[in-house]
């Protein structure tokens, strides 16, 4: 007997559906959902792709995903990777500039030996960001948020320690005064091993407990793997981040208060300006870090690691750039004597 049909063959990528209340030749061709495939004419079902592959144009087979993540072949990682390592230079420019005038006034006047101790750290700074670039392996995931803690401590620290010393310096002028002991440059290196060391224990916590690993995303973007590093502890890296901020508070508080000092080199209004700008970039970044997705939001964190240490290069050693190299007739102690009359 003849074949009687009213439907033509579904071809591959689709399924047959019958329709209700007509025959069973009869019925509607569909196209399979994203991420399942039919390879055969008249396919009564769908086949689901692996959770690392992803169904072709034609949705006949399964090929595999796209891995994004930010790498240094695409032009943000590239991009970010030499602003890093071009600013790298300048904190070595100036610790240089420093060594050629370290016995004019104005470097003497701003603790020599800290001023080179904050230099290395913020060229680390720099240095770290490039962590954060690359495919995001074990180690990487372990160590780049560490790096960038223990780093940034040793920076804001050292900062906070030009401050305390910035103000019993002007105390300790005082006649009987007994905080002229507390002026030497033990104290302010004690201020940073104990900074240095409280950032360390909540560091080892962190990856003895709940230690960062690499992790596949495949829901934030449909046919497309997404590798980045999982924190681990949310709690532990806010935890990091906050301390800093309560570091960077207490410098720009002391510095603020003590902004009014009279003296010619008072640094204490520059940290003010570089922990406010600190301070501003890193509560920006909050909202950045909670909205971007992927590859965007390890380049945000990029971004605020990069503003925040030019905030500070720019606020603090600029201005005695400017002073040793244009204006070297106010690099002396003649016109420190004098502005400290006026004053």
């Amino acid at each position: 007997m003849p074949m009687w049909t009213c439907s033509e063959s579904c071809p591959v990528g689709f399924t047959k559906l019958t329709l209700p209340g007509k025959p069973i030749c009869c019925f509607q061709c569909v196209r399979c959902p994203q991420g399942q495939i039919s390879n055969q004419t008249d396919a009564v079902m769908c086949e689901q792709c692996s959770w690392d592959t992803w169904s072709s144009f034609q949705q006949d087979k399964c090929i595999p995903k796209a891995i994004d993540f930010l790498s240094y072949e695409e032009l943000l990682g590239l991009s970010l990777a030499a602003i890093s390592i071009s600013s790298s230079g300048f904190p070595l420019c100036i610790v240089s500039i420093f060594m050629c005038h370290k016995t004019t006034p104005v470097v003497r006047a701003n603790n020599y030996s800290l001023s080179c101790l904050l230099l290395l750290s913020l060229f680390l700074c720099f240095l770290c960001s490039l962590g954060f670039i690359g495919y995001p392996q074990s180690e990487m995931c372990l160590l780049r948020q560490v790096a960038f803690g223990m780093v940034f401590s040793l920076c804001i620290s050292s900062v906070l320690a030009k401050t305390i010393t910035v103000v019993i310096a002007f105390t300790a002028i005082q006649p009987g005064s007994r905080l002229q002991r507390w002026t030497s440059v033990k104290v302010s290196y004690c201020v940073v091993l104990f900074c240095m060391c409280i950032q360390l224990s909540v560091c080892i916590v962190w990856l003895s407990l709940y230690p960062p690993f690499p992790e596949y995303d495949i829901k934030t973007q449909p046919g497309v793997i997404i590798i980045n590093c999982n924190e681990g502890s949310p709690t532990a890296f806010w935890c990091m981040l906050g301390f800093l901020g309560i570091l960077a508070s207490i410098s720009f508080i002391v510095a603020f208060l003590a902004r009014r000092l009279p003296d010619s080199f008072n640094e204490a209004k520059f940290i003010t300006f570089s922990m406010l700008a600190f301070l501003t970039v890193w509560i920006s970044f909050i909202p950045a870090y909670f909205s971007a997705r992927g590859k965007y939001t390890v380049a945000m964190e990029i971004f605020a690691i990069l503003s925040s240490t030019w905030a500070m290069v720019a606020c603090i050693f600029m201005p005695k750039c400017y002073i040793i190299l244009l204006r070297p007739d106010m690099n002396s102690r003649e016109h420190l004597m004098k502005r400290g009359r006026d004053q």
